[in-house]
């Protein structure tokens, strides 16, 4: 990767996502908590939720990824309040296949992750991108599953 690769894809869009991550409390009786780790780059999310008639209502994230996936978890925790599961498979589903496909950006409200659309060449970056959404996609299902137990 060239310097003018790596400044391109790290843009001041990108960094100001890093730098202004939503939900970063952790929450203190959540009803799931998932931690993904990209086993290329280390990076590493933990994710908490709340369910609640199927929408989740409370949210946190700890965050110890690279500036890529900050931005991520960063749009993801902008909008993820109030979602339900489906939701938030079209989200991972669209930003998978805008990654991998140069597809359409991820429906709304996480279409903010077409900010990311720069790191489609760069595939060793692609886990730590999709963390925060494979995390909340899985706990959601783990409160879900707890919710009718």
């Amino acid at each position: 990767m060239s310097e003018n690769d790596l400044i391109k894809l790290y843009s001041g869009r990108i960094l100001a996502l890093a730098a202004e991550i939503p939900n970063t409390t952790r929450l203190s009786s959540p009803q799931a908590t998932v931690k993904k780790r990209s086993p290329l780059c280390g990076s590493t999310v933990t994710v908490d939720v709340a369910v609640e008639d199927g929408r989740i209502v409370a949210y946190g994230q700890d965050v110890k990824a690279c500036a890529l996936g900050q931005a991520a978890a960063s749009v993801v925790g902008a909008n993820i309040i109030g979602r339900n599961r489906a939701e938030l498979e079209a989200a991972r589903e669209g930003l998978k296949g805008m990654l991998k496909q140069d597809g359409p950006t991820p429906p709304a409200p996480f279409d903010g992750l077409e900010v990311l659309r720069p790191a489609r060449d760069y595939k060793n970056r692609h886990a730590s991108i999709m963390l925060a959404l494979d995390a909340a996609v899985e706990a959601v299902d783990q409160a879900e599953q707890a919710n009718c137990a």
